[in-house]
């Protein structure tokens, strides 16, 4: 067996140590002499081990009981239009900031529910989407029934390193692409979302965590599968749950618990960026980045080359040497090496080691 490593924007790289526990488990899990996806998920043992999952995703965020964690499914894009489904409609208004490709695609959805209105659009500060606002340039609407914005950029790489004032409204985040990479604000947050196919595990389940307060405004005549409120009272299992996703999602927030959690994490992803972003600087323009320094992403390191010859020869012989998905966004081009929590920072030292390597050869 030979494991590569792997830089893949998502679906993801997976902890070898959930990997083998999922495969030892795969024909008997927790004694039940079958797969976790052939039990009942009405049954004790699969019950025990969802419930669990919620209890352990508020442990690591620091959230106390007022707020639910529901499992959805369809990935961050359905909750770009369930979250204004459940709170905008006639006469309704909310702020989104614009920072992305996917915020943007949040902006499409919302607005079909309501008016939306733009405390910050970085599109129109250039050909492309390169910093983060600072909160002074933020224009909030005093009628926004909430503030959201995505916290990583996963085309772009760029990243928000501070938590927005909201001026009292709930503040929404889609976090799908950072979560759990280190300690965050969750506190000043009235809601958070996140695929899991980034940090969390495998795709197929989206986390998503709603304050009491919060929740309690969302409306109540809404189709069953597009209400927060059915969600909570039905732990979300109103119809059967996506079980094998929730599954390696446990395994994933044991393996955070019990490698010190998010302040450990934090820890280790913050030496990898500065690893990798120190070999774009210090390699006298060979490798450029793309975002500007105050903005970079710890996740997504996006960077090019002199040519786009020379970016597809970087993504050739990275993959001959075991480094694979290395390949930017098709709209940015260039390379984006996606360093989300299963990456090792004995794995950065090779990547960086090799980006050495190449540049020597090729210059």
């Amino acid at each position: 067996m030979k494991r590569v490593i792997n830089y893949s924007a998502g679906p993801a790289g997976i902890p070898i140590e959930v990997l083998e526990q999922a495969r030892d488990e795969m024909l008997d899990w927790n004694g039940t002499g079958c797969s976790v996806m052939e039990v009942s998920h009405r049954g004790k043992e699969y019950d025990a081990l969802h419930m669990e999952t919620m209890d352990l995703f508020r442990e690591l965020a620091g959230m106390g009981k007022d707020w639910n964690v529901l499992f959805t499914t369809g990935g961050a894009s359905t909750q770009f239009l369930m979250l204004p489904m459940n709170y905008l409609g006639a006469g309704k208004e909310a702020d989104y900031a614009v920072t992305g490709n996917w915020s943007k695609a949040a902006v499409k959805e919302a607005k079909r529910y309501g008016k939306i209105s733009f405390p910050a659009n970085m599109e129109l500060e250039g050909e492309r989407f390169v910093a983060i606002p600072k909160q002074g340039d933020l224009v909030l609407n005093p009628k926004a029934e909430y503030f959201h914005y995505t916290s990583n950029n996963t085309v772009e790489g760029t990243e928000w390193h501070y938590t927005p004032d909201a001026k009292g409204k709930p503040l929404v985040c889609d976090m799908s692409s950072d979560i759990f990479s280190r300690p965050a604000e969750f506190g000043k947050h009235s809601m958070i979302y996140a695929g899991a196919q980034k940090n969390l595990g495998p795709s197929g389940v989206t986390v998503v965590a709603i304050r009491d307060d919060f929740l309690a405004k969302a409306h109540d005549d809404l189709p069953t599968m597009m209400s927060y409120k059915v969600f909570k009272d039905k732990f979300s299992m109103h119809n059967t749950p996506p079980c094998f996703s929730i599954y390696i999602l446990n395994l994933v927030l044991r393996w955070l618990k019990k490698n010190g959690g998010l302040a450990a994490m934090g820890k280790v992803n913050e030496a990898k960026q500065k690893l990798l972003y120190g070999a774009i600087d210090g390699s006298k323009g060979f490798y450029t980045g793309t975002a500007d320094k105050d903005s970079r992403s710890w996740m997504n390191v996006d960077f090019k080359l002199p040519t786009a010859e020379l970016d597809d020869k970087f993504v050739k012989d990275a993959k001959a040497a075991g480094i694979v998905q290395t390949k930017g966004y098709r709209s940015m081009g260039g390379i984006r090496l996606s360093a989300y929590n299963a990456v090792s920072l004995k794995d950065v030292q090779t990547t960086v080691q090799f980006m050495q390597d190449f540049q020597q050869k090729n210059s």
